[in-house]
């Protein structure tokens, strides 16, 4: 009851609203170009209740694929970047005190859960284990989530699906995610796109011609395979857009590569003159 009381208090002051955090579909459709069926598939699990998870590397589109799909199904979108120290009650949420009042103020997780909304745990592989398997109850067909520190079983409203991006590139012994929380999950696969495809998404994004964009993708392969010398992730094509819009701006695209592409990747000297080469090689 009290936290009953309690939550009603929050719901009434605007620093503790409800739906705060939460990114309600308006204005125009987010700009993604399709590689396969996944937003078919998607649409599909979203349907059903199915929990999905979005695995590729960084800057492939992930992000951008889960804003399209809920401005297209209408569904409100929560998102929370996982990292070292979130814990569960990041997620579910805590006590706090407001003008000498004890309230409590739900956590994302817990508002998407009643509002039906979308919820995106970003690189969920950066979060520690005993924060991961707060989610567990929310992907099976409980599709509960329990909030320990007040008692409540909060079920999830029609609606609510639960979504999480990993990057097999960050896979090592202490980080990878347990077959436990794996398996409870519907995977897409992402990867950069086609060439073709990518350059359009560079000019779309950017403002550049197509012909510049389609050098800045060029270059993006010839870096990727840099990898075989240790560069530890090739770059996106978000870090191609960033680029894109630099030299749209007016900025020589030999510091637009510098400053954008080749900084961003490493810090090593060996590589970025090697990224500075191809750089100049291609533009």
């Amino acid at each position: 009851m009290l936290a009953s009381r309690n939550r009603q208090a929050m719901t009434a002051s605007p620093t503790l609203s409800h739906n705060e955090g939460v990114r309600h579909p308006q204005g125009d459709e987010p700009y993604y170009v399709p590689s396969g069926s996944e937003r078919e598939i998607f649409a599909s699990c979203h349907a059903r209740g199915l929990p999905v998870m979005l695995k590729g590397p960084t800057g492939c589109g992930k992000t951008r694929f889960i804003e399209h799909m809920a401005w297209r199904l209408k569904r409100p979108l929560v998102t929370i970047a996982c990292h070292d120290d979130l814990s569960a009650s990041d997620l579910t949420g805590r006590w706090l005190i407001r003008g000498g009042e004890t309230v409590w103020v739900d956590g994302p997780l817990a508002v998407a859960a009643r509002l039906g909304a979308i919820c995106y745990l970003d690189e969920i592989v950066e979060a520690r284990q005993d924060t991961v398997v707060v989610i567990h109850p929310l992907t099976d067909d409980r599709r509960i989530l329990p909030v320990e520190k007040t008692g409540e079983l909060i079920s999830a409203a029609p609606g609510f699906q639960l979504v999480v991006s990993y990057n097999p590139g960050y896979q090592h012994a202490i980080k990878d995610l347990k077959p436990s929380t794996r398996q409870r999950f519907v995977t897409l696969e992402f990867d950069y796109p086609a060439a073709g495809t990518e350059a359009e998404i560079v000019a779309h994004e950017s403002g550049v011609k197509r012909s510049v964009a389609t050098k800045l993708v060029e270059l993006a392969h010839r870096v990727r395979r840099l990898k075989e010398e240790g560069l530890p992730e090739g770059p996106g094509t978000r870090m191609l857009v960033s680029t894109g819009r630099l030299i749209a701006s007016g900025i020589p695209a030999a510091d637009a590569c510098r400053v954008a592409l080749a900084g961003p990747l490493t810090d090593d000297p060996d590589l970025l003159a090697a990224i500075g080469d191809l750089a100049d090689a291609t533009l």
